[in-house]
């Protein structure tokens, strides 16, 4: 199934456009070695938490948005070859020199999708996703696996368009900030990542409302992840790219 390559980002807002154009070039040079497909989202719909949510994991200021993003590949191997080579290629180094961005504050990772559910209208373009991630259970990587797997379909029966969950694979630690510390991982869970697709905010504002009366969303059972320390949001699609 599709690796997952995860970032959460923290932009300032007066930089939206530099972000996006920096963003755009550095696509060109990643669908060439081995990216499927590249999408950055903007955060539109970013609750702030009790314990834990998006700004905290980024530490962001209120200057600057939350962004939810991630580059899709073949495999690990296929991913692991792309890094290799972006640590080398001079491209890469001259871009970095100028970045839009506190890249000490990204978080950023490898993920082994677990279950991907496209809906009737796959192949359309997104333009809004709800990113979350959370900490799941130890031990219990095949039960988040069906649950995804059972709730995924519910969304796309309410017009979404793609349903994506992976499971922590190459997460390291960071020195300011990682994707452990944002949803507070305890004992020996392990972090999820995951997305859903819809054509725009106005499709999802409706689904929420009527997934939140849709009795099947409880009746899959109780989640094998924390929810109280789940982080996610809403975020409007910046760009999306595809080899």
């Amino acid at each position: 199934m599709t690796y997952i390559e995860g970032f959460l980002t923290p932009v300032p807002v007066a930089r939206r456009d530099a972000y996006r154009a920096h963003a755009d070039r550095a696509a060109d040079l990643l669908l060439e070695l081995g990216v499927t497909r590249l999408v950055e989202t903007w955060g539109e719909d970013v609750p702030h938490g009790v314990r834990t949510d998006m700004h905290r994991a980024v530490q962001a200021t209120p200057d600057e948005a939350v962004l939810f993003s991630w580059f899709e590949y073949p495999d690990r191997a296929t991913r692991d070859a792309a890094n290799d080579r972006i640590r080398s290629d001079p491209r890469f180094a001259d871009m970095g020199r100028d970045m839009p961005f506190d890249a000490r504050r990204m978080i950023y990772g490898g993920f082994a999708s677990v279950s991907d559910v496209v809906g009737g209208g796959g192949g359309g373009k997104a333009g809004f996703v709800d990113g979350v991630v959370l900490p799941v259970r130890g031990g219990a990587r095949d039960a988040y696996r069906d649950h995804a797997a059972a709730l995924a379909p519910l969304f796309v029966e309410h017009g979404a368009l793609r349903v994506i969950d992976a499971i922590a694979d190459d997460v390291p630690a960071g020195e300011v900030t990682d994707f452990a510390r944002a949803v507070a991982i305890e004992d020996r869970e392990e972090v999820g990542f995951g997305w859903v697709e819809w054509p725009s905010r106005a499709v999802r504002d409706d689904a929420w409302a009527r997934l939140m009366a849709d009795g099947r969303m409880t009746a899959a059972g109780d989640p094998p992840w924390n929810g109280q320390r789940m982080i996610f949001g809403g975020f409007a699609v910046l760009l999306d790219r595809t080899a």
